[in-house]
């Protein structure tokens, strides 16, 4: 199935879940949007402000994204109850996810995001990472203005910060093995982080959408550690499409740029040991301030690994996992055109 005709199979819930974006970080900011989410009178700060505040935030959701940590989260849902429960939680996931790439590229001193400049690089390093931070708390501020009982927003609250928390600490390993180019991460050191960097948003939108439909929290968690797999997985295919044919709106090989420890690197490690001072050295030299030389060890680097069989291997086990959590998600939640097309979501990102 190709992607244009999967979305028009759920273009309602796309539709729906852009709706709750823009109500909780709307297009133009009014003063009632201002003193809504700050709880006091604002009177006295001109609405200009509170937009150009907001503006790096609404400028990266307007380039689009794939929105498949809130379609998760709505097909969840309905594999156990009525997604509309769930629609105004789809901001934790989506705006959460959105204001980690702005921390993210400035950590990783990107220049491009989705096709455009970098947030930092077109409105400035610190309005960029105001806003980024925003992102991090404006959403959780849903789960109390929506109808859930109290006993519900006590779960969710607690479920948004367990995983903002494992979220940090696996972008802390990334960051860590990006600068310490001595220190390769073992291959399940590298799946650990990817479950904890990228599985992250994805755990939390399966819990979120099962309470929301008032399901058992016992559901929630074994629905939740599928669903940090199918994160996972996801992250080892773009780590292994950035080496490969390259990632839509981001530069092929800015990883190496960055310093990052992928799964393909760390297999070919594997097999050749004694290539370690030569990647180190390629690292060092894509990490340096001569631009031209940078991209230069980039290719190379890319040329040594690639007839190694690596990419191709980090994807086979990607795919492996894959089928490993799919068979698991068939074993915990019943048969339903929702969890059909979950599975249809997931292997579109993966193997699509």
């Amino acid at each position: 199935m190709d992607s244009t005709s999967f979305s028009n199979r759920l273009k309602d819930k796309i539709e729906a879940i852009e709706t709750e974006l823009r109500r909780v970080i709307p297009d133009r900011i009014s003063d009632t949007w201002a003193r809504t989410q700050c709880g006091h009178d604002l009177h006295s700060i001109e609405v200009g402000l509170w937009q150009r505040i907001s503006d790096p935030a609404r400028d990266l959701l307007d380039r689009g994204g794939k929105r498949w940590r809130p379609l998760l989260m709505l097909l969840c849902a309905e594999m156990y109850g009525d997604w509309h429960l769930a629609l105004p939680l789809t901001p934790m996931v989506e705006i959460a996810h959105n204001g980690s790439l702005i921390v993210d590229d400035i950590e990783d001193g990107a220049v491009q995001r989705r096709g455009e400049q970098a947030e930092h690089i077109k409105f400035g390093m610190d309005l960029a990472l105001n806003a980024g931070n925003l992102m991090y708390f404006l959403p959780a501020r849903v789960i109390d203005s929506a109808s859930f009982t109290d006993a519900q927003r006590l779960l969710l609250h607690r479920y948004y910060v367990e995983d903002m928390v494992r979220l940090h600490f696996g972008q802390g390993l990334d960051i860590l093995w990006h600068r310490d180019h001595q220190n390769i991460p073992s291959e399940e050191q590298y799946r650990q982080m990817c479950r904890l960097k990228t599985g992250g948003l994805s755990r939390l939108a399966a819990r979120a959408a099962v309470i929301a439909v008032e399901g058992q929290e016992q559901n929630a968690e074994a629905l939740g550690a599928v669903a940090e797999d199918f994160g996972a997985c996801f992250q080892i295919i773009d780590d292994v499409k950035n080496l490969g044919p390259g990632v839509p709106g981001k530069q092929r090989g800015d990883d190496i740029i960055e310093g990052k420890k992928s799964l393909p690197i760390i297999l070919y490690l594997n097999r050749h040991p004694d290539h370690k001072p030569q990647i180190r050295r390629y690292f060092e030299i894509a990490g340096g301030a001569d631009q031209e030389a940078a991209w230069r060890a980039v290719g190379d680097l890319i040329a040594l690994i690639t007839p190694s069989g690596c990419l191709q291997e980090a994807e086979q086990q990607a795919r492996g996992l894959l089928a490993d959590t799919i068979d698991k998600l068939e074993r915990i939640a019943p048969p339903s055109t929702a969890r059909d097309q979950l599975v249809g979501l997931v292997d579109l990102l993966i193997t699509g």
